[in-house]
């Protein structure tokens, strides 16, 4: 009766032993909380205590922040990010720490209390950094806080972890979004050349470059030691979640793991930024008679017909000195855009036409650029793909004695041209020079009162 009553106990104990193993959870081992901690000093009062060199805290100070890292996928490696707030964060820090897989003890989102005494603090740009302390060549810096000590000093909250939610932003806004916070940028895709390749090199830190559909660029931080390292990088467009962070003045991007991803979206439609239009042509061209070395003020004026305004990205104005029949010398037109019905005024000397004009043209190049020319040469307008939309003079007849000369004088467009012209028609232009030659006008000009700079007759 007694074997039998010693079967029934063990039988009851290996149940009970069942029952209980059965409840226990390995993968979120609990780290206990603290009732008697309660926060005394806010981010805010953090960065004033924080100086240029690193010190270690000897005041009891308690810091409350939220975790927004998490070192699950591999991809933030021996450090914690907190935030000040769940939502609207003001400002983030990093802890630098010794202890591996701390997504078990410290979740993403969860509230958490760090007692400072004994940490060291410091800044490194902008960011500040927790942790211990190591020396390399006699300077102290914040390190790895030992992985015995991280639960001597990080908390779990004792009441209920609330959701980080992250902050929208876009990559134009972000230099009013703080640091080390978690935010989420939507209508993003990597760049083309990138298309095709892993998340990270193996065993090596990689950045990969997400744009927007206007162009503007972050950079994404990867480990090669990441889970996903070896992942190809998503081709559609949509929206990332991570961590900002700052290398330098640059930002970045530190994503938890591919949840914070969702590329279901098609690409970006391609910006077009390089037109070609017939509206686009030379208006008004200056070799002022009293034009000196010290003083130039001569000037190329272009002007757009069009109701729209147009990107004169690629475009290029050349010149072909006298008789040439090779380019002397271009101005490179990227960059500027012509307002509807505009001019759009180019100068050699833009200190000397604001002195003379009374206003800055919208361009100053060089001397001996095509917006530099003595009156006998002649100049070539050519858009994005190569094909002259405009012509002053014809190209290997040196001007002198002819119908495009504008020596000491000025060539302008008549009123009633709205088109450019790729072969060069006297007809269309008004020429004053010093000779009167071959039906032009004996007539040199003077600035700044015989020229209209800015204003298309």
């Amino acid at each position: 009766m007694r074997g039998q009553r010693y079967r029934y106990a063990v039988l009851f104990s290996m149940i009970l032993m069942t029952s209980c193993v059965g409840s226990v959870d390995f993968d979120t081992p609990k780290t206990q909380c603290d009732t008697n901690l309660e926060p005394n000093l806010t981010f805010s009062e953090l960065d004033e205590l924080v100086k240029d060199e690193v010190v270690q805290v000897h005041d009891d100070l308690i810091l409350e922040g939220y975790v927004i890292s998490s070192d699950k996928a591999g991809n933030f490696f021996n450090v914690l990010y907190l935030q000040d707030a769940p939502e609207n964060p003001t400002m983030g820090i990093q802890i630098e720490i010794d202890f591996r897989e701390s997504y078990l003890f410290y979740p993403e989102g969860s509230k958490v209390l760090v007692k400072l005494k004994g940490l060291y603090m410091g800044k490194s740009g902008d960011v500040i950094k927790l942790g211990g302390t190591f020396t390399s060549f006699g300077n102290i810096s914040v390190g790895r806080l030992p992985g015995l000590k991280v639960p001597e000093h990080i908390f779990l909250a004792c009441d209920d972890n609330g959701v980080v939610e992250p902050v929208k932003t876009t990559i134009a806004e972000l230099e009013n979004v703080p640091w080390n916070t978690l935010v989420q940028i939507d209508s993003l895709e990597f760049v083309e050349d990138e298309l095709g390749q892993s998340f990270a090199i193996a065993e090596e830190e990689t950045e990969r470059i997400l744009k927007d559909c206007m162009e503007d660029e972050i950079g994404m931080l990867n480990s090669g030691y990441s889970d996903f390292q070896a992942e190809l990088l998503p081709e559609n467009n949509g929206s990332v979640t991570g961590v900002l962070i700052k290398d330098g003045k640059k930002h970045q991007l530190v994503i938890r793991g591919l949840g914070d991803l969702d590329f279901s979206n098609d690409r970006c439609p391609e910006i077009i930024t390089e037109f070609t239009s017939t509206q686009i042509f030379i208006s008004e061209l200056a070799d002022p008679d009293n034009s000196t070395g010290d003083i130039n003020t001569r000037f190329v004026e272009l002007y757009n017909s069009a109701t729209e305004p147009l990107d004169l990205n690629l475009w290029t104005l050349r010149r072909y000195t006298n008789d040439n029949t090779e380019v002397s010398s271009t101005i490179d037109l990227s960059g500027l855009i012509i307002d509807p019905e505009s001019t759009l005024v180019i100068s050699p000397d833009a200190e000397s036409f604001e002195m003379v004009y009374g206003f800055p043209p919208d361009l100053g190049v060089s001397t001996n650029s095509p917006a530099d020319s003595n009156g006998d040469d002649n100049l070539e307008l050519v858009d994005p793909f190569g094909k002259v939309i405009d012509v002053f003079g014809v190209i290997g007849e040196d001007g002198t004695g002819t119908n495009h000369e504008f020596e000491d004088g000025r060539a302008v467009r008549n009123p009633e041209i709205v088109e450019g012209n790729p072969v060069y028609s006297f007809s269309e232009w008004t020429v004053y020079n010093d000779t009167g030659d071959a039906g032009t006008i004996q007539q040199p000009q003077n600035a700044p009162e015989d020229f209209t700079p800015g204003k298309k007759e």
